[in-house]
């Protein structure tokens, strides 16, 4: 099978299981296909920095949960009837809210990024996550938007007039970011941006000598990372209608690169990959013992220890072996 009829194939059987869960009566899997989807943008999105940029962000989860609170409190305005910052109108509507919170993400990457990306290595690691903790701090302080108990959106966001309150058709939006996003990075990918990118990664002196200068790609794609982690912030508050202090937190951003790393760093489709072993496996696992993270570890040590390249590596050495 030609290898680029596979997305077209994975987009119809997602197109499809919303009728196929109703007829298995498994009507939970919906609910999990479309988390993995919203984790999967996230997850690429740290890959676009971590893989193709060699940049290690431990504060990622701070534009995934700005992108989540985006969504939260432009609801909490609009219902309250009152103004952000006393000239902002609050607003249900999905045309509004998921740019506002794509633009609101990509705002305080490109402020994070001026200062982190200055330092490299473990500096660079640590400025992110002191970032991170900051924000998650501050939305943990503000108790009139729930403070450590998050913030409930009480009405669903509306597209065209249809309120997403519906799971199928919430899966219906999801899946078509998800394909817009990952189109949109596998063109990325392919550009000149994104070779000069990976060149940066392989050897910065060498783009230095070739006149090319490395902070201002790193710090574009530093932003780019952030408003593609704000977009799957904003999917994830409209789809569970909840804006959670966890979306902030360090913890979050660990998962994020576990995703990452059982996928494949650097791998197109590592991500996808990697939230779905992780979610799958958080899933079950939890159900059968409370000490799922020790398994989810295992795992994860043999996936570095035992393939090259993640789950996406392992796939691509299986068929390579048997072509």
């Amino acid at each position: 099978m030609p290898r680029k009829l596979l997305p077209l194939l994975l987009i119809v059987a997602l197109a499809c299981l919303p009728f196929v869960a109703d007829w298995l009566d498994q009507r939970a899997l919906q609910s999990l296909v479309a988390r993995i989807m919203i984790y999967a943008i996230a997850a690429a999105s740290l890959n676009l920095i971590l893989g193709f940029g060699g940049m290690v962000s431990f504060g990622h989860a701070a534009f995934f949960g700005l992108g989540n609170y985006a969504v939260g409190i432009l609801y909490f305005h609009f219902a309250d009837s009152t103004s952000l910052f006393g000239f902002i109108p609050g607003t249900d509507n999905f045309l509004i809210t998921f740019p506002a919170a794509i633009l609101v993400a990509g705002l305080f990457a490109l402020l994070i990024g001026l200062l982190a990306l200055r330092t490299e290595g473990v500096q660079f690691i640590m400025i992110t996550l002191a970032f991170a903790q900051m924000i998650f701090a501050f939305f943990v302080s503000l108790n009139g938007y729930g403070g450590d108990d998050g913030l409930i959106i009480r009405k669903a966001n509306t597209l065209f007039g249809m309120s997403l309150r519906n799971k199928t058709t919430i899966y219906y939006v999801i899946l078509a970011v998800a394909v817009g996003y990952f189109f949109w990075l596998h063109r990325v990918k392919g550009s000149s941006f994104g070779n000069i990118l990976a060149g940066i990664r392989q050897n910065e002196k060498r783009m230095v000598a070739l006149g090319i200068n490395p902070f201002r790609y790193k710090l574009f794609a530093f932003v780019l990372a952030g408003m593609g982690a704000g977009a799957a912030g904003a999917l994830m508050a409209v789809f569970l209608r909840f804006a959670s202090p966890d979306t902030l937190a360090w913890t979050k951003s660990g998962e994020f690169m576990i995703m990452v790393i059982l996928g494949g760093v650097g791998s197109f489709v590592g991500p996808i990959w990697g939230a779905a072993t992780f979610l799958v496996l958080h899933d079950y696992l939890a159900s059968w013992t409370e000490h799922w993270q020790l398994f989810m570890g295992l795992l994860l040590l043999f996936v570095v220890l035992r393939t090259k390249g993640g789950i996406a590596g392992a796939i691509e050495s299986f068929r390579a072996r048997f072509k």
